[in-house]
């Protein structure tokens, strides 16, 4: 009685292991991801989201919404995205860009009284940005000051 397998079979079972393994990895990334995701919402779907989740809340900052508390680092402001208006409290250094009018993308959680809690804020500029260093300066003077750090 002959108890070897074929070559062409042992193939098989091992493209159908590979297989199995593979699928198997996948469910298990997404599986540990899920829990790691941070999800991107606007003004308008941000009800949608569960409170004490970490998410991503993007929009634009309204104008005459910032308003900075007696301890210097705590913010408070508005993000809207034309339809809806989201309270958003900050506590730390914001970065140069955020503004009144800007775009503004937060990251943190949702609060029990419905305030979004930022633990980061990521401010967007447009393609039209030009650093504060640069922008008193006139064209050939940014030219020069361009090509001087490039020597």
């Amino acid at each position: 009685m002959n108890t070897t397998i074929k070559p062409k079979h042992q193939r098989l079972v091992l493209l159908v292991v590979a297989v199995i393994a593979m699928i198997g990895a996948t469910l298990l990334a997404i599986v540990a991801l899920r829990d790691q995701a941070s999800y991107f919402y606007l003004p308008s779907e941000i009800g949608a989201a569960e409170t004490g989740r970490d998410i991503r809340l993007g929009g634009m900052v309204e104008h005459g919404s910032i308003v900075t508390q007696e301890d210097g680092i705590t913010i408070h402001f508005i993000v809207g995205d034309g339809e809806a208006r989201q309270p958003v409290s900050f506590t730390g250094i914001a970065p140069a860009l955020f503004v009144e009018g800007s775009g503004v993308v937060a990251e943190g959680s949702m609060a029990a009284d419905g305030t979004f809690m930022a633990s980061n804020l990521l401010a967007k500029h447009d393609e039209n940005y030009m650093p504060r260093e640069l922008a008193e300066l006139d064209t050939d003077e940014v030219r020069a000051q361009i090509e001087a750090t490039l020597q």
